[in-house]
């Protein structure tokens, strides 16, 4: 089953859960009510406001986060873009011999870049990718180091070659951590409860009515359950129906430039 597909499994479960909650919570109410008018009436109107608040404030923060991470991962596509273009230009500065291997390598790295994002969809996928564009960075790394040194290198080669190479090389760490940042995921369980007690108490709150309003039970259920949905799958790009693949432009605009 697909990333898709679990966290839509997740959401309806959270859907049905919390209409089934408003049930229950009506019955409550109901049943309450029959032994005493005024018990549903009394002292919750704190109780409510506090739980609501909290839902709220919580769905707030997690979506916040979400989105900022989003839009940090797409950022980062572009900072790398511009890491790699500009120590493939400083290969300007190497002895004209030792331009065509390192191009070459370049040219592959880069291919590795672009093939490492198009697989994170596919856990068991990126971490072999990730793994082959280290190894290239080895490489590259140890050319530069031999190359700078090799007569008609510029004088100021190391000085502008290494640490543009260095940036392009650390970058990818900061890119690796990126992807792997999440709230834990009892962030998650704690909000579906939210959700649970909030529906709970909603339906507690309709004991007084004659009969039930479902408009309101699905739309509120169905809103909470597709906020949910939709944080999670903006904590993980790529894997679900929110992409950034478009982000990746750039990097193989970058690519075709080095033909």
């Amino acid at each position: 089953m697909g990333f898709t597909s679990n966290i839509l499994l997740l959401a309806t479960a959270l859907f049905l859960g919390m209409l089934l909650a408003m049930e229950l919570g009506r019955r409550i109410g109901i049943a309450m009510l029959a032994r005493n008018q005024e018990t549903t009436a009394q002292g919750t109107g704190a109780t409510e406001g506090a739980v609501f608040g909290l839902l709220g404030l919580l769905i707030a923060f997690t979506f916040s986060g979400a989105a900022s991470r989003f839009e940090g991962r797409r950022h980062l596509i572009a900072d790398e873009t511009n890491a790699i273009g500009t120590a493939y230009l400083r290969v300007d500065l190497l002895a004209a011999e030792a331009q065509p291997p390192m191009r070459e390598l370049f040219r592959h790295y880069l291919d590795g870049r672009i093939a490492f994002y198009a697989s994170l969809a596919d856990p068991t996928a990126a971490p072999a990718m990730h793994a082959a564009s280290t190894a290239l960075q080895g490489k590259i790394w140890t050319g530069g180091v031999a190359a700078i040194q090799q007569p008609g290198a510029a004088s100021d080669a190391g000085l502008l070659f290494l640490p543009a190479l260095n940036e392009m090389i650390d970058i990818t760490t900061t890119q690796l951590v990126a992807l792997a940042n999440h709230p834990p995921r009892v962030i998650f369980v704690q909000l579906a409860l939210l959700g649970l007690v909030a529906a709970l108490i909603s339906g507690y709150g309709m004991a007084g009515n004659k009969g039930r309003s479902w408009l309101h039970c699905v739309v509120f259920a169905l809103m909470i359950s597709l906020t949910l949905f939709l944080v999670m799958d903006l904590e993980y790009p790529r894997r679900g129906l929110i992409q950034v693949d478009a982000v990746d432009a750039p990097l193989i605009e970058l690519r075709a430039s080095m033909q």
